[in-house]
């Protein structure tokens, strides 16, 4: 939607959208040039639908994209993240005339080794649980195919911990709140004190469009970090604290102290590069980024359409 307001025509890849997706609930179908179905792990499916689309700009978000997902299903998360990102290389390759490209990969990609100055697009990759490793892989991958093949212009983009209303992923932490405030339950919190780079959507995708705009302008490739300050490096609890506020919640969450997969306790990303080369900034501070996101989905909640508060996000934000 984001860029639709901004004047592109935009088509999409993916696959079979949830039923309580925001994807449905809007109908975004309906704004997109095509809407095609495809499996990015499938070649063929793959290439015709781009040779259907003939886009000039790639984005490339397709993910299998949750970390406790990645245990319970570790081969179709590799197959996903990994084939699936040199399937779109591939396609995009095979299409021509393509203009820029972007791979979106996460701010997991780099080895944790607990860095806290926040890692640079230098730093080693790597991952322990199959989501990071998955990203960590299709990230090298990318940077080998690149080297060794002909493509378009082509940039990687870093981030995560990325928040914003119309979220329903399981097993995450504002969808995980929402459903809980919903329901009249407790937030169950699995590593309150885990700290991450939160960052509201809206500025993480203005961050990966500015980006396109300079590769379609032959002015950089490589990768590139997208993080909040370090002064929004908060914990789990610091969101849960802010958006029970938002609510109106008395008691805004409890430790689950049962059994967990492996999680970083700690992310911190130096975005340095991409604020000194691209001129780009975070606009939404910390208490910002979470007040928007739980008023969004507080709005809906109470009956508001969520196009509007979608809408209304985007404007607010375009003229900060």
């Amino acid at each position: 939607m984001l860029l639709k307001q901004r004047g592109h025509t935009v088509s999409g890849v993916s696959l079979e959208p949830t039923s309580d997706s925001l994807f449905n609930k809007i109908e975004a179908s309906k704004s997109l040039n095509f809407d095609l179905r495809c499996d990015i792990s499938e070649l063929g499916k793959l290439e015709k639908s781009f040779k259907e689309v003939k886009p000039d700009v790639v984005i490339h978000l397709a993910a299998q994209s949750l970390v406790r997902e990645s245990y319970r299903d570790p081969i179709l998360t590799m197959r996903t993240n990994v084939l699936g990102t040199l399937n779109v290389l591939r396609a995009s390759q095979a299409v021509g005339g393509v203009k820029a490209q972007l791979i979106v990969t996460t701010d997991k990609v780099y080895e944790n080794v607990g860095k806290q100055t926040g890692y640079l697009e230098t730093d080693p990759l790597g991952g322990k649980d199959p989501y990071s490793a998955s990203k960590a892989m299709a990230d090298i991958a990318t940077q080998s195919w690149l080297a060794s093949f002909g493509n378009p212009p082509t940039a990687i983009a870093r981030a995560g911990n990325v928040i914003g209303g119309g979220d329903v992923c399981p097993d995450r932490l504002i969808p995980d709140l929402v459903r809980s405030y919903c329901s009249g339950q407790i937030p169950q919190l699995r590593a309150p004190n885990s700290v991450r780079p939160w960052q509201h959507v809206l500025d993480c995708l203005n961050g990966y469009l500015l980006l396109v705009d300079k590769i379609l302008e032959n002015s950089v490739n490589g990768a590139w970090n997208f993080g909040p300050t370090d002064l929004q490096s908060k914990s789990v609890s610091d969101v849960a604290e802010i958006a029970g506020d938002v609510w109106g919640v008395a008691t805004k969450w409890q430790q689950d102290l049962s059994p967990h997969p492996h999680e970083a306790s700690q992310l911190l990303l130096n975005s340095n590069k991409a604020r000194r080369e691209l001129g780009w900034s975070d606009k939404l501070n910390f208490e910002e980024s979470v007040r928007w996101t739980i008023d969004w989905h507080k709005n809906v909640y109470d009956g508001l359409d969520p196009v509007k508060a979608i809408l209304k996000n985007i404007r607010e934000f375009e003229l900060r």
